[in-house]
């Protein structure tokens, strides 16, 4: 029997993946798996909700923003964290994406600003980073980061990580202090 006719043989015995099975997504922990986009029941944000994306990397704003724009939200940008502040806080947008790493001031050092400012500090924030440590996750949630992303991302996981701060109107809304400290504490008991 030659090597083709043994890889037909193996590959027959092999069961043929289901349509309806769902698909492991990358990005995500086991907890977050979500089934194919096309199969599960999506929720999106109402029609003209504002994203601001601060990176100083114009092809991660460029992603984010066909991303965005293409399910109807009006995308503002900046490449650095003084100017996304300033953006924040003159056009008040529904959700802000951080990038961490930025020239200058870094996106730990804004989102701490944001927080302090009264006319910012309930804008959710995700944070992204290309760099998925677990101390700077535990650190952006602990100044107040609403989730975490990390780079490269899927518009799969942009659109999940939006989903799971949307409120009963389908506008991004920040976690609540208790709510976020009481999953931080079921997650330190597991």
């Amino acid at each position: 029997m030659g090597l083709f006719d043994q890889l037909k043989s193996i590959l027959a015995k092999a069961p043929a993946p289901s349509s309806q099975t769902p698909l492991p997504q990358p990005g995500l922990s086991t907890g977050e798996q979500h089934v194919d986009r096309r199969v599960r029941e999506r929720h999106d944000a109402r029609p003209g909700t504002s994203a601001l994306i601060v990176d100083d990397s114009p092809t991660i704003v460029a992603a984010l923003r066909k991303m965005l724009n293409s399910a109807g939200y009006v995308t503002l940008e900046a490449l650095t964290a003084e100017d996304g502040i300033e953006i924040a806080r003159d056009l008040t947008p529904d959700i802000i994406f951080l990038d961490i790493v930025l020239p200058g001031m870094n996106g730990f050092a804004a989102l701490r600003t944001l927080r302090r400012d009264p006319l910012t500090r309930d804008i959710p924030v995700i944070m992204i980073s290309g760099n998925e440590q677990a101390t700077e996750q535990f650190f952006g949630t602990r100044i107040g980061a609403d989730d975490f992303m990390k780079k490269p991302f899927s518009r799969l996981e942009v659109f999940a990580r939006i989903e799971r701060l949307l409120d009963a109107d389908m506008v991004p809304r920040r976690v609540s202090t208790g709510a976020a400290e009481a999953a931080r504490d079921a997650g330190a008991q597991a």
